[in-house]
């Protein structure tokens, strides 16, 4: 299905995911549809959303929405719609109503929705990204199924999630990482700073050998983007310079009188007590008359 043949009577996301839902209730359920008013649904009547994209739950964070919840009630309804079978299927707010069932509540608000499963599938999909708790890897196949499944553009990705089309491209490329990558990124180990960075590398063997010194070493985004250019451009990497060893006034003292006495540039090398002195000259002329000097010519 293209955006095109969308339903025009839904409007863009950037303006609310009601936007994305038609109030067509259905005969039996038409009074507790109408105007979008919640109604209390038991919670084991609620299946789970088969187009759901997040693969990753923070458990200590779904406790605490229980201890919330246990203590305030659930503050904005789930979105389901209703399935033949009369039960029914949940489109939005999963971690409501898991950490419902964990705060061990028997309904929850719900507001009903009659949309169809690419329906469904579009919401649930945008809903998650329009969120700040995704990973980035579940945000990259959010963006890619949109992509694939309903024909969008990154400009229209972009649209209907808030964010800027070049965020969404960058997304886009996490996908190119090599599987064991892209696990280091959902579990954290590396941040989508580091994942981009990594993306410079054209082979995956390059991209999962320097991802593995990045997690061992424990270097910020900044140390990998040196790190990498290094790898990339070796002939650009200048080695650090080894620090001056401080002179001792005396043979500073030294030095300047011989360069004021020869005319030319002397440097002592002097390691308590021992030591050479390097007398630098740019034309012969310069090294007959320096002779000249030392032999008393």
């Amino acid at each position: 299905m293209t955006v095109a043949a969308i339903d025009p009577k839904r409007r863009a996301l950037g303006k609310g995911l009601d936007s994305l839902l038609p109030r067509v209730p259905s005969p039996a359920s038409a009074a507790d549809t109408e105007g979008g008013k919640p109604r209390e649904i038991p919670l084991d009547q609620i299946d789970h959303n088969p187009f759901q994209t997040r693969t990753q739950v923070n458990e200590e964070q779904l406790a605490e929405l229980a201890a919330s919840i246990t203590s305030n009630g659930v503050v904005q309804p789930v979105l389901v719609r209703p399935l033949a079978s009369g039960r029914f299927q949940l489109i939005a707010g999963e971690r409501r109503w898991r950490a419902s069932q964990l705060a061990g509540k028997q309904t929850i608000p719900a507001i009903l929705r009659q949309v169809s499963d690419e329906q469904a599938m579009e919401i649930t999909i945008v809903e998650n990204l329009q969120r700040a708790d995704l990973n980035p890897m579940e945000q990259a196949r959010a963006f890619d199924r949109l992509s694939r499944e309903f024909h969008m553009t990154q400009e229209q990705m972009a649209v209907r999630t808030g964010k800027d089309r070049a965020s969404v491209a960058n997304f886009l490329r996490l996908l190119r990482l090599p599987a064991t990558v892209q696990a280091r990124v959902e579990v954290g180990e590396l941040s989508f700073g580091h994942a981009r960075t990594l993306l410079a590398f054209e082979h995956p063997e390059e991209i999962e050998k320097a991802a593995k010194r990045v997690v061992d070493l424990s270097l910020s985004v900044r140390q990998t983007e040196t790190y990498v250019q290094g790898l990339m451009h070796p002939e650009r990497t200048k080695k650090n310079p080894k620090p001056e060893t401080p002179i001792d006034p005396n043979v500073r003292d030294v030095q300047q009188r011989l360069q004021r006495a020869l005319g030319l540039k002397v440097h002592i090398e002097d390691r308590n007590g021992r030591g050479r002195v390097i007398i630098d000259y740019a034309r012969l002329e310069d090294f007959d008359t320096l002779l000249e000097q030392l032999a008393g010519e």
